[in-house]
């Protein structure tokens, strides 16, 4: 298999090679409540901090992304569990990850049978993540490292969006898209523990799991999680 991180590596002579880091730093685990799929994970002993220092000669030294993608977040997790338990629903079908983030979410939907998966991830740190954990799954995923919401729907079948609504800014950038999405015929399935800035209006649901929220405040205990199908506003 060819290397996923091509091109996703930052130039430089004294800047740190993430693909490197993160295989020597992080742990390659099984994610809990889904021991089909293995992630390089965060741990006390990751030293994170040193490749997310800005970058003198990267973008005028802008304040890097927190590394969200370091960890198996609940939202992204139910949605993952909900999919691997249920492949019909993704056999066949163009998939995107959005706010991908590790790519457990499209890492899933590879393993279900998707026919394409792309991953659309903002930060660079974890869109390299992101090629590793798809390489150690054996699974083929298409990076976008853009932010993708403010350009028009991408030409999938399905959206896959777990725990994007976990700010009120962020969530507020998402709708414009999702609705674009649905406008064009697109269906979206939201993987979320309750956030406050979930659309609980817009949402049917699907499912429910127990799973921990390893990325958040509630450590390795599991927590009720859903995964819901956004609808079109009515009228």
């Amino acid at each position: 298999m060819s290397d996923p991180t091509a091109g996703l590596r930052r130039e430089g002579a004294n800047a740190l090679d993430p693909a490197e880091f993160i295989k020597a730093n992080m742990r390659l685990a099984p994610v809990p409540s889904l021991p089909e799929i293995r992630l390089y994970l965060a741990h006390p002993g990751s030293g994170l901090r040193r490749l997310l220092e800005p970058d003198d000669d990267a973008k005028g030294g802008a304040e890097p992304q927190p590394p969200y993608w370091a960890y198996a977040w609940a939202g992204g997790a139910v949605l993952a569990r909900y999919i691997l338990d249920r492949p019909s629903i993704i056999a066949g079908k163009r998939v995107l990850d959005l706010g991908a983030g590790s790519g457990l979410v499209g890492i899933a939907a590879a393993k279900a049978g998707a026919r394409e998966v792309i991953a659309a991830e903002i930060d660079s740190n974890g869109a390299v993540a992101l090629g590793l954990n798809a390489q150690a799954n054996g699974v083929a995923i298409r990076i976008r490292n853009e932010d993708v919401t403010d350009g028009p729907p991408p030409a999938v079948d399905l959206v896959l969006a777990g725990d994007v609504f976990y700010a009120q800014d962020v969530g507020q950038r998402m709708m414009p898209f999702l609705d674009r999405c649905l406008a064009a015929g697109i269906d979206i399935l939201v993987g979320d523990p309750g956030r406050a800035w979930l659309p609980r209006p817009r949402l049917c649901l699907l499912g429910e799991y127990q799973v921990p929220d390893v990325g958040g405040n509630g450590g390795d205990e599991p927590r009720p999680s859903a995964v819901f199908a956004l609808v079109a506003e009515p009228g």
